[in-house]
């Protein structure tokens, strides 16, 4: 146990309720100097909310937080800052206007005479980076970097504001596995420096390489502790959902039938050197692997009409289609479900109701005016219904649903269409283990009704359990494919880095 140990910090009976919803309800948490603590559950579990409240972001309804054994209660963000607590958002606030020495130093510049002093400013950048392993000079523009040393100035930037604990909600979102493993490194090195972490993310395999103790939040509660030697990911899952669940989805696959979707020498503008052919059979689950930059998501961004075919042809249930655009694709009977939903799948603005009908606008209008609003209720009534969106009805806006049940309401948008295949890029990234069992059967129902699917995912676990076929890119070609009783983890991994199949 943490208080064991040098205690740094202590939380006691923490309780937050906003309304209608009771986010925290009397929550302990323990961090012992040096230690990196994870802090897991399920989306909705009270994570985001108990870091907002020891980073000043949000105040408690009640309950005691010390600090060095002595109580504190910040009430803004720099409050906290200045006792040594920095909260590390998964979209990073770096200015990107701005080189990485002032972004480190960013409101905290030294001065002499009202003047910043640049070659203390220089100084204290060149100190930071150095304790991040980050090999780049302060000059160098934030806006030509890419998201694995934006992750590392924004750690620079915290510990040059002499923070002792960092609080990182889901650092690796966006980052390839080379830099996940220097960001396994930098936490490492900080650990031995006596500077604390909390590590916040859904990905159990980084849990169990980085964490020493974890403590699992459930409907706003403690669920319980795993000390280091008993953390493991069936012992997490346990915790975060209450019930046994087995470590990947047990899905019987079914007898294929005809090609639905062929895409023939399909060459993407992002890959223009490279022609991609594969198919996918009605009732059949095909995935795409490949590294972070593999081309994957270009792929299907292309079969979709988002981005321009250089060269190539798309075949849906065995007719040439010209797909010039999205539209196109959707009358050829294709869905896609995008990567990043919030940017490219939701307007977060408008309501579960009116995200869960957009794409079937036309059908919602009369002389392309939309004038059917009882139509769309009960479309959006019926979406909300069939994929059980946990949401108070369907007039609430999307942004306050969890990240699983945003993803729901864009697969049941699609899904309403009756489309013949479904695209997916990362169906289930940033989403808890609950709702990833929820989607791996929507996604299994939907072959089992005689739809096809394609998914791009970068979890291979994943991969594994939901595919019957698996096919491989590399740098934007495809480097191989395997059949169900071909798979294992090296072999997928021999082939997404650029090897041979063994």
């Amino acid at each position: 146990m943490a208080e064991d140990r040098d205690a740094l910090l202590t939380v006691r009976g923490i309780a937050k309720r906003f309304p209608g919803v009771r986010a925290l309800d009397d929550v302990d948490l323990d961090l012992a100097a040096g230690e990196v603590l994870a802090v897991i559950g399920e989306n909705g579990a009270g994570k985001s909310t108990l870091m907002k409240i020891l980073a000043g972001e949000q105040s408690a309804d009640r309950g005691e937080i010390h600090l060095d054994g002595r109580p504190f209660r910040v009430r803004t963000v720099a409050e906290a800052m200045e006792l040594g607590i920095a909260l590390i958002h998964q979209e990073l606030a770096l200015a990107e206007n701005l080189d990485v020495g002032s972004n480190v130093l960013l409101g905290r510049e030294p001065n002499r005479f009202g003047f910043i002093n640049r070659s203390e400013a220089r100084d204290r950048a060149c100190a930071a980076l150095d304790r991040v392993g980050l090999e780049v000079s302060p000059s160098t523009p934030v806006a030509g970097m890419g998201m694995g040393q934006r992750q590392l100035v924004e750690i620079a930037k915290a510990l040059s504001g002499r923070a002792r604990i960092l609080i990182m909600d889901e650092p690796t979102s966006s980052l390839t596995l080379a830099e996940t493993e220097t960001l396994f490194k930098v936490v490492d090195q900080l650990r031995e420096q006596g500077t604390s972490v909390i590590y916040i993310s859904h990905r159990l395999g980084e849990v169990e390489r980085i964490a020493d103790r974890v403590v699992v939040l459930r409907d706003g509660r403690n669920a319980g502790e795993l000390e280091r030697e008993r953390i493991s990911h069936d012992a997490m899952v346990r915790l975060m959902v209450g019930r046994d669940v087995s470590r990947v989805f047990d899905r019987t696959p079914i007898t294929a039938g005809e090609d639905v979707l062929s895409v023939e020498g399909v060459q993407t503008a992002a890959n223009p050197r490279h022609a991609v052919s594969l198919s996918v059979r009605r009732g059949e689950i095909v995935g795409l692997a490949g590294l972070v930059g593999s081309g994957r998501s270009e792929l299907l961004r292309a079969i979709f009409g988002i981005d321009a075919l250089v060269g190539g042809g798309i075949k849906v249930k065995g007719r040439s289609t010209s797909i010039k655009s999205p539209r196109d694709a959707m009358h050829a009977g294709l869905a896609f479900v995008p990567e990043d939903r919030k940017a490219d799948g939701l307007l977060l603005d408008e309501s579960v109701r009116t995200n869960s009908s957009l794409a079937s606008l036309p059908r919602l209008a009369r002389w392309r005016i939309f004038n059917r609003p009882e139509r769309e209720r009960a479309l959006g009534a019926e979406v909300i219904r069939n994929l059980d969106i946990q949401t108070p009805d369907g007039a609430s806006l999307v942004s306050g649903l969890s990240g699983g049940n945003q993803q729901k309401v864009v697969l049941g948008r699609w899904l309403a269409l009756e489309p013949a295949v479904l695209l997916l890029d990362e169906p289930t990234r940033g989403v808890d283990i609950g709702a990833k069992e929820e989607i791996y059967r929507l996604m299994d129902r939907s072959v089992r009704n005689g739809r096809a699917v394609l998914f791009a995912s970068s979890e291979m676990e994943e991969l594994i359990s939901l595919a019957d076929r698996i096919c491989v890119m590399h740098e934007g070609r495809l480097a191989g494919e395997l059949h169900r009783h071909e798979f294992n983890e090296e072999r997928i991994m021999q082939l997404a880095t650029g090897g041979a199949s063994t």
